[in-house]
This record gives C-alpha cells, structure tokens and sequence, in this order.
C-alpha cells in the first residue's frame, strides 16, 4: 500500500490535549513495510521525524517540523499457551483499553488493573505505563522495535528494555526506535492485585470472596473515571508530573515537617511521595491560568479546557514546578514528553 502524505495537518485531533499546532507534513502507517517507506522519505528529504501514537502522554509546544508519523497498526493475538502463562502479541497501533478489554473476554488476567489507561499498545512500554500498583513490565514479555540507526528489526527481551518507574530504554534512547508490537504474559486464573488503598476498599465492599478480573477491572475504570478527566471532554495528558524519589533521609526530614505527607517505601531504600498530595497542599487544585488549569478533583492533571496553546501548559506547569520546590524541596518531574516549537 502507498504512502498517502499529507501536509500542513492540524495536530489538535491528534495530541489529547487538544493544543491546536500543525505538522508540517505527516503520515499515517499501519505496516513495517509503510513506516520503513515514512523514514526513507524523510531521511531522502531531509525532514526531522516525530512519532505519534495516541497522542494522550505529549505536549506540542508548537508547529512540527519535518514529517509527523502517526502508527497505526492493528492487530492482536494469542500466541502460545505455556506453563509460565498466555503469551499474547499487539500491534503498537492498538488502543491500549480495547486491548484490556479483548484479554478480559478471553478469560485472561494481568491487564486488569491497567484499564482506561489512553493510548496504544506501542506506547505502553516507552512509559512503563501503571496504574493500581501494577506496572506494564510486570506481564511484559518481548517487545519487536526497528532500529533507525542501522534500519534493522529488533527483538528487545524484558531485561534489554531497562524499566524503571514511568521509565525505559526506548524513553531514555528517545527517537533511535520504533517499537512495532509488543508481547505480554497474562494468566488463565487471575492473581488479583487490590492492595491499592481506593481499589482495596473498591473490592472489600463487593464482598466477593473468589478473584475476578472483570470486576477488578470495572471497579479501576470506575475509580477512573471519578478522579481522572475523560481527555474527550476535559482535554488533558493524563498524569503530568512523575511520582518523585526521594532518599528515605530527605523522606524523614519531610515526615518530620509534614507528618500527613504520604510515602510510600520502595526497593533500594529510596521513598516515593505523592507529586498529587504536594500539589494539592499547595493550593493548586482547581486552579485556572487564563485557557489552562489544573484539575478540580485531580491535582496531578493539567487541563486545557479553553484551548490554550503548549506555551500556555508548559508555563502553567512550570508555576506549580517551583512552587513545590520552595515548599518541600521536591522537584517535579514532567511525565509527558515535549514536541513541535
């Protein structure tokens, strides 16, 4: 199939912020074969590459330059069925909740707690996408990406793509790969994870004594969509700011000041903080900053409600970034990339 490439598109349907830029040209692919076509095209013409999938984890600071390549594959299967558990592959252009919801209907567990999670299949590992105590890599197999360095196709195992939390290789190697499809291994008979504290309590008033995925994943998109903004409505990019890591004696001079302040201990002795409790004890939930603001009912989440432009987030973001810091003497981490400008 032949490329079709468009120019001067209107990025705003693409990025679930809804910041209005354009690309100055851009492609849609849904093969190997078309997306090696994409980056000859540009390479021959001299164009930068920016990769898209769902565009739910980006903030286009501006226009983009150069070629726009927005995957979008499809396809998912089961693989093998073995003693270690269901082996299942996805196309990087699946949407990741429908792709919850078709394991959920073939009797698998795993992704349960990962649900409504927005964005595609191929994105999922770049993040290490989480949610409810459950990490991607956690049911992460293998994943097949291409090489733009040496134009090769690659096969990553779970130890090659160096996850961390909201991290891996492919974030940190930003650009160098394509991740194509992934491979995930899911169970026959679920192993609920319900120890997160809204979901623990969620599952504890079911009173349902035997493990069941579907509920589990019913009552996440529940808790969801009561905290979180649905991007079709309020236009946002999810979380905005990474949980921080701090060493456990800054966490201990925190708990001295703060003793409400959340922590959560991790392996290796560093301290996770809740970047939406320090957020919010700063005042800014509910904010608005001209078109953009934070979340009334989540201070984790900017929003764009009244179209304001990635200048506007990025600035917003900025504002609260410092404020932490000369409060707690924390720094924020931005969660989603930046694009275009």
């Amino acid at each position: 199939m032949m490329l079709t490439v468009e120019s001067g598109v209107d990025l705003q349907p693409f990025n679930s912020m809804a910041i209005k830029a354009r690309a100055e040209h851009l492609v849609r692919v849904q093969s190997d074969a078309q997306l090696r076509q994409a980056l000859e095209l540009a390479r021959a013409s001299g164009w930068p590459v920016t990769l898209l999938g769902g565009g739910s984890n980006v903030v286009l600071a501006g226009d983009v330059a150069g070629l726009v390549v927005v995957m979008c594959s499809r396809g998912r299967r089961v693989l093998a069925r073995e003693s270690r558990g269901v082996l299942i592959e996805a196309e990087a252009g699946e949407n990741w909740h429908q792709l919850v919801c078709w394991t959920l209907d073939l009797g698998l567990a795993g992704l349960e707690n990962l649900s409504l999670i927005p964005g595609t299949a191929g994105a999922a590992p770049v993040q290490n996408i989480g949610a409810y105590g459950v990490e991607v890599r956690e049911l992460f197999d293998s994943l097949d990406a291409l090489d733009r360095e040496t134009g090769e196709i690659r096969s990553f195992s779970l130890q090659e793509c160096a996850f961390a939390y909201r991290d891996s290789l492919f974030k940190r190697a930003a650009g160098r790969y394509v991740i194509l499809r992934i491979r995930l291994c899911l169970q026959s008979r679920p192993c609920l994870r319900v120890d997160y504290a809204p979901l623990a309590a969620a599952w504890q008033a079911t009173g349902l004594t035997r493990a069941d995925a579907r509920v589990v994943a019913e009552l996440v998109m529940s808790i969801r969509r009561s905290k979180l903004p649905d991007p079709a409505l309020i236009p946002n990019a999810g979380s905005f700011f990474k949980n921080p890591l701090v060493s456990a004696r800054v966490a201990d001079e925190l708990a001295a000041r703060f003793p409400t302040m959340p922590q959560f201990p991790q392996d290796g002795g560093e301290v996770k903080l809740a970047a939406g409790w320090l957020i919010d004890q700063a005042g800014w939930k509910g904010f608005r900053d001209g078109p953009v603001g934070v979340h009334r009912e989540q201070a984790l989440v900017l929003v764009n409600p009244g179209g304001g432009t990635g200048a506007q987030v990025l600035g917003l973001a900025d504002k609260i970034r410092q404020d932490v810091l000369q409060r707690y003497g924390v720094l924020l981490e931005q969660e989603p990339p930046v694009v275009g400008g």
